[in-house]
């Protein structure tokens, strides 16, 4: 029986972080017909009406009081900030290089756990923080097709920072279940994203071509619900520092499936410096969680 459950939790892991890889490419592919922040609102549009169905048939209560001012707070930050931050550094950043900039997510959750006092600092994240810096120097200045997008490398980060972030602040909030949670959360993100589109004057439309409703059911389906759901299922039966392990295989995942599908280009600074990020992000995060949380 524990053997039929290790392969059905590792089959998730990997599935989850297969579809997660995915998300970069999709993304790209939307941003290609559709602007920006509105093809992110219409992505998590439809991602949250498939919550709160979710929600009503597991019966599932709305969330009140602070509970639901939390959840507010959590959506503006988790969906809002940034997937309009990543949405708009995919415009012009190819999917493998953005999606190595976000394997920094754990990295930075953890320097600001620390900043926030919530987790210990070691020596093995300054190292691994200084580690992963150069790899996105390498990254930065390796040859690309044109001039280098700072400002897309600069969302980048932001949505990194940003995720980051969420995931320290849900440690404050009370309590909510994470279907509730999320489909409040992804509710207000997508209501934030339209009315940014709105304010930032972007076409409102829906796609036209087969390959953009592809990419948008995708990620509104199994980029979000089934990503989300496959963690969930991780969470429950690895300890958290084991599955963030999916931090450093998406971006692999991610590299191979844009080089595939988007032609993106795999030069010795994007494998050298990417190589760097992750190691960072192995040996200043992860593997400084996983010492923290074995027992003595």
């Amino acid at each position: 029986m524990s053997v039929d459950r290790d392969r059905a939790t590792l089959a998730a892991f990997i599935g989850g972080s297969v579809l997660a890889g995915g998300n970069g490419v999709a993304i790209r592919f939307s941003n290609r017909e559709l602007d920006p922040l509105w093809g992110a609102g219409l992505r998590f549009l439809l991602a949250a009406a498939l919550l709160l169905g979710l929600m009503a048939a597991l019966k599932l209560a709305l969330p009140r009081g602070r509970a639901l001012a939390g959840a507010l707070v959590f959506g503006l930050l988790q969906f809002a900030a940034t997937y309009a931050l990543a949405y708009y550094a995919l415009v012009e950043l190819h999917a493998g290089f953005g999606q190595i900039l976000l394997a920094l997510v754990p990295l930075m959750t953890l320097l600001l756990a620390r900043a926030q006092r919530q987790e210990r600092l070691h020596l093995a994240a300054l190292g691994g923080a200084l580690l992963a810096l150069a790899g996105v120097v390498v990254m930065s200045s390796a040859p690309l097709e044109g001039s280098l997008p700072l400002l897309s490398v600069a969302a980048a980060l932001g949505s990194a920072l940003c995720f980051a972030e969420a995931a320290v602040l849900v440690r404050r909030l009370p309590p909510v279940h994470p279907v509730a949670m999320n489909a409040v959360g992804m509710t207000v993100g997508a209501v934030a994203l339209v009315v940014a589109a709105a304010v930032a004057g972007e076409t409102f439309e829906l796609p036209d071509r087969a390959d953009t409703w592809s990419a948008v059911l995708y990620l509104a389906t199994f980029g979000s619900i089934g990503v989300f759901l496959l963690y969930l299922f991780v969470l429950r039966r690895w300890a958290a520092s084991r599955a963030a392990y999916s931090f450093v295989l998406i971006p692999i995942v991610t590299v191979v499936l844009s080089a595939w599908l988007d032609d993106e280009p795999v030069g010795v600074g994007l494998v050298f410096g990417g190589a760097l990020v992750l190691l960072g992000v192995y040996i200043g995060a992860l593997r400084t969680r996983e010492r923290d949380s074995s027992p003595a």
